[in-house]
């Protein structure tokens, strides 16, 4: 979940930062598929520079190639704050960020460089191509942190936990890996948990505080300024069981449905949904205000 529309300093220059920055980001994952945790290992003199050399190359640099010990995933990574930060956390797993924006990606990679992280790498890329940049089984954990809600139910294929996204995920998630979601929005959160059955999985666990239940695991931005606003973080960490023969989706994919019915009740507005909590509420007060009416 991005906030696009912030402005960007004067000075800014996208092509300019991409280049700078370059050496942390690698802008044809392709060439890497089911070599990342090789072709980045720091040991093997590369961990600046991984799209200088191919997957190949990497592995024949020594007979038996040292490598990361897995490959963790975070998409829709944003600036990059949370991928760097539990990077240095875990220096001896590879993590991944992922933003189809260019300008996160951007931002990201210059995180890194200032942090001089030699774990981490950024993509830009799509979830729906994940099976295009990873090979079956290659990663390890997939962060969603605080994805675009799509409230709108025409919109609903394109939230990141609708059981067609989690089932794809499949595609490169390890046997014993798993998905963790963090985010401000109790709709999100509801719909979330309604997709997990149909898509196969099951959970390891789910909060509506996280943050107390992962106290060391790094905030991303966005969990810094929402939370100073007021929300709580929802969210679970769900791992693949059997895959379905089909896919039997909930009737409700709206995220309207999966807020209080009585909108006075709600006091903290997820992000991404204040326009339309805010023509909800107006409706029901002009609702309210003609029945007053009528029994008047």
């Amino acid at each position: 979940m991005h906030a696009l529309h912030a402005r960007l300093p004067k000075n800014f220059v996208l092509e300019e930062r991409l280049e700078r920055f370059g050496a942390y980001i690698e802008p044809a994952p392709w060439t890497l598929k089911g070599h990342w945790a090789q072709a980045c290992y720091p040991s093997l003199g590369i961990a600046q520079s991984c799209t200088k050399h191919s997957a190949v190359q990497a592995m024949q640099a020594v007979q038996e190639p040292l490598c990361f010990d897995t490959v963790h995933l975070d998409l829709g990574c944003g600036k990059g704050v949370f991928t760097c930060d539990i990077a240095a956390q875990h220096p001896n797993i590879l993590f991944i960020g992922m933003d189809s924006e260019p300008i996160c990606i951007a931002y990201a990679a210059a995180h890194a460089h200032e942090a001089r992280l030699p774990n981490v790498l950024f993509v830009p890329g799509h979830a729906a191509k994940l099976n295009q940049y990873f090979s079956a089984g290659e990663i390890s954990r997939i962060y969603l942190n605080f994805p675009t809600p799509f409230p709108r139910k025409k919109e609903c294929a394109h939230r990141l936990t609708h059981a067609h996204m989690l089932d794809s995920y499949r595609e490169v998630l390890a046997p014993d890996g798993s998905i963790r979601l963090k985010t401000d929005s109790i709709p999100l959160y509801r719909f979330s948990l309604t997709q997990i059955e149909p898509a196969g999985y099951t959970l390891n666990w789910k909060s509506d505080n996280v943050r107390e239940l992962l106290p060391h695991e790094p905030a991303t931005g966005y969990e810094l300024r929402l939370t100073a606003q007021g929300a709580a973080v929802h969210g679970f960490e769900i791992v693949p069981g059997p895959r379905p023969t089909s896919i039997e989706l909930p009737m409700s994919m709206s995220l309207v449905d999966y807020l209080p019915k009585d909108l006075s009740e709600l006091t903290y507005i997820p992000h991404g949904m204040e326009g339309t909590v805010t023509n909800l509420r107006n409706r029901q007060f002009r609702s309210k205000t003609r029945s007053k009416n009528k029994r008047s």
